[in-house]
């Protein structure tokens, strides 16, 4: 049996492997989710709110924007606070100081050191406590204390002033970065209320027969008793062996390997004279799509982050009553899905018709009228994200058109629905033009049929965040997105990209397809064996079992391994550049290349173990680690791949045009060097003084206003500028450098068109 045949029965046992592991911990995800019981009782069993009050508050967190203002469970955004931690810490100290009161008549503060601990010890054991029953009926019940439930209303009225407009914390809700009335009706802000406090209680209460809450014990508080758990601390030690041996055999799988040589490149640019087909000449409207949200994803992440350090106002402005904070990062974050998906989605279609040398019937029709359905679901999705957040819809309407609340999936259910049937004729579209490339057996087969498997993968992986429904419990709901964000992105986004680059080598005379087939299979066997179990490291503290701890742990760890030798993969990428005369067409789409295997080895590779393992991400989840990773991850390689793959398609689209290569040096190292400005001088020092503050004081500290508007952070948050400018001005040489080439493409288009015209009145 050949090697190839074998690393391919290696990549389909990976993958059955993996969605079984996947699968079977959704199952015991669902078994023991933290349950929404049919009411919270107080001790003579009157109701003090109900499972409908914290489902229909789950839909006004979502409506206000969710994720995008504080995290629940350590997800989210980042100047709010996380709710949950914060909600935990001022019920203990409201409970602290009513029973103080009830025993010694004094605050809590004013006890000695053994009554303060005594106490502490009592609200341990009162919050801690599962006192969960369901009787015959199936229906659950949850028994509060009688402190408890007054230390609830002590929060509940807090919250109820913080999301209304209460004058007294206007100065609070302008460090959140909070609009005033953010939820302006008391029905919703009560049900809201009834929600967080759900969260809490799951972050609290211990696992019937367990010692540690339905989240793992977090967030790190130990005046509750939360504290690491032996698995978080175990499993993050096997995860460190487990990166140091993938390491090691990997690096003695490639020094044992042989290295063909490179083949001599052709005399001339193999891809020169072939014409461009009708429909990828229709292609080129994606790119430029693509570069106008990416420039207006760069403008929303400047609002977005100078929120961090005016609150409301950008330069005095009260801009947050107009573009809350939530709508700004929505879009931003959503934006860098869509330009970069519209990039990556142009690719395909171009790349297909090349590879078969085939134009189906309708195909450019079909180019046209995918494009003009992508503008309609982004700007009709941001449109109803907008009208959701500032409160205009019912909470059904909301979940409908509006903010569904969750990260990277915010748009309402009716364009996610459109965005899915967008994916799959994309897919269709790029089956028709390659299918006759799949059935010829050739050197380049197993590429393309990896290549043909990952768009398929993309066409209908996005579909896995459908199965939130509208009540979906949390713990369920964050299952399901991570399956959308870390597999359909980060997974299949990325097999799709490894083979579409070996192809673009092979068809140049760059590299022999025999060694492209072998790479494309060997590096999709390794990256997934990790980057699909590695999902669960998303999940370790959202209301699931201690499983996902140690199945996340290892395959996290084996997801940063073969990032260890991306090296070698750019230095091969950079001398490509000078293999012969003609490839110096190609030099910045190749340059852009080495960038993304630059930070897939220091933003996906480095930065991403950084909050991998479980006792690290027990720390610093949701701090401004968490941002470092996302954009050095997330700008670095799928950014960086996407202007590299956009610039390739170009090359063949604009022909004999000369671009203007100071443009494309200006805009990619300005790029680079902002992004590493903003991630090392700003997102990373701001959260390690986080991690500090957590260490110190709790992870609900880190959170708060004391840290987030310190002199020291809002200062780390002001150096940002730099990097954010020098970023900026990238995107701007690049929306240049396509202003130009349109220019000049305009301009031949005209002169051949005098030309005709011309040689007709002579003939």
């Amino acid at each position: 049996m050949s090697k190839q045949r074998l690393t391919a029965i290696a990549l389909l046992v990976v993958l059955v492997a993996s969605f079984t592991v996947l699968l079977s911990i959704g199952s015991e995800i669902y078994r023991e989710k933290p349950p929404i019981p049919t009411a919270f009782t107080d001790s003579n069993g009157n109701a003090v709110m109900t499972q409908n009050d914290i489902e229909q508050g789950q839909l006004v967190w979502r409506s206000m924007g969710g994720h995008q203002l504080g995290s629940i469970w350590g997800h989210g955004s980042y100047v709010a606070p996380d709710w949950t931690a914060d909600w935990l810490h001022r019920e203990a100290q409201a409970w602290l100081d009513i029973t103080a009161q009830q025993r010694f008549d004094r605050s809590f503060n004013e006890l000695d050191s053994q009554k303060q601990a005594a106490l502490e010890q009592a609200l341990r054991e009162d919050i801690r406590h599962n006192s969960v029953v369901t009787d015959a009926n199936g229906n659950i019940n949850i028994s509060l204390s009688d402190v408890r439930i007054q230390a609830i209303n002590q929060v509940s009225q807090h919250y109820l002033s913080l999301f209304g407009d209460d004058p007294k914390l206007s100065v609070l809700r302008e460090q959140y970065a909070m609009k005033e009335a953010t939820v302006p009706d008391l029905e919703r802000r009560q049900q809201l209320n009834s929600f967080l406090f759900w969260g809490a209680w799951a972050a609290i209460t211990e696992r019937q027969g367990q010692d540690y809450t339905y989240t793992n014990n977090w967030p790190f508080d130990p005046q509750i008793g939360n504290t690491p758990t032996a698995d978080n601390i175990v499993w993050s030690i096997l995860s460190v062996v487990t990166l140091i041996a993938g390491i090691g055999a990997l690096v003695w799988y490639h020094a044992a390997g042989k290295h063909e040589e490179l083949p001599k490149p052709a005399e001339q640019d193999p891809l020169f004279l072939k014409k461009p087909t009708a429909s990828q000449k229709a292609v080129g409207k994606y790119f430029v799509t693509a570069i106008g949200l990416f420039l207006l994803q760069i403008l929303l992440g400047g609002i977005t982050a100078h929120y961090a350090v005016e609150g409301q106002n950008f330069y005095g402005i009260p801009l947050a009553e107009i573009l809350p904070y939530s709508v700004t990062r929505t879009w931003h974050t959503q934006l860098a899905v869509f330009w970069i998906a519209t990039a990556w989605l142009g690719t395909g279609l171009y790349i297909a018709p090349a590879l078969s040398g085939y134009e189906p019937k309708f195909q450019r029709l079909g180019v046209n009228i995918l494009w003009a359905a992508l503008v309609v679901v982004v700007l009709g999705s941001m449109a109803g994200e907008w009208i959701g957040v500032q409160q205009y819809f019912d909470l059904d309407t909301n979940f409908l058109f509006g903010h569904q609340g969750y990260e990277y999936i915010d748009l309402g259910r009716v364009w996610q629905v459109l965005l899915l049937v967008g994916l799959l004729i994309w897919l269709a579209l790029v089956t028709a033009a390659i299918r006759p490339a799949l059935k010829v057996k050739g050197e380049m087969r197993p590429v393309i049929w990896v290549l043909y498997a990952s768009c398929v993968a993309i066409g209908l992986f996005y579909g896995a965040g459908l199965f939130m429904g509208k009540h979906t419990n949390l713990a369920i709901a964050e299952y399901w997105r991570w399956w959308v964000v870390h597999l359909w992105v980060e997974g299949f986004f990325e097999t799709f990209a490894t083979s579409v680059i070996a192809l673009m080598l092979v068809r140049l005379g760059l590299i022999r397809a025999r060694s492209a087939n072998a790479a494309v299979l060997f590096t999709t066997v390794i990256f997934l064996t990790g980057g699909l179990i590695g999902t669960l490291h998303h999940l370790y503290f959202t209301g699931t079992p201690t499983g996902v701890i140690a199945w996340g742990a290892i395959f996290s760890a084996l997801e940063v391994v073969p990032l260890a030798l991306i090296g070698f993969e750019a230095i091969e990428s950079y001398r490509m550049r000078n293999a012969s005369p003609w490839m110096i067409r190609y030099k910045w789409a190749i340059m852009f290349f080495v960038a993304t295997a630059f930070w897939n080895l220091v933003g996906a590779g480095v930065l991403g173990f950084l909050i991998n393992p479980p006792i690290a991400l027990y720390f610093i989840q949701g701090l401004n680690t968490t941002a470092t990773h996302g954009h050095a991850a997330f700008m670095g390689v799928y950014g960086m791949l996407g202007v590299g793959l956009m610039l390739f398609c170009l090359r063949g689209l604009t022909g004999q045009i000369q671009w203007n290569e100071k443009l494309l040096k200006g805009a990619f190292w300005s790029l680079n060097l902002g992004l590493a400005g903003m991630v090392f001088i700003s997102l990373l020092p701001v959260g390690i003084t986080q991690f500090f503050a957590v260490l110190e004081n709790g992870y609900w500290f880190a959170r708060s206003p004391e840290v987030i508007h310190s002199p020291l952070v809002e200062t780390l948050v002001w150096m940002r500028v730099p990097g954010d400018v020098v970023f900026s001005i990238g995107g701007l040489f690049l929306g240049a450098f396509l202003f130009d080439i349109i220019r000049k493409a305009i301009a031949a288009k005209n002169s051949k068109t005098i030309l005709d015209t011309q040689v007709s009145a002579n003939a």
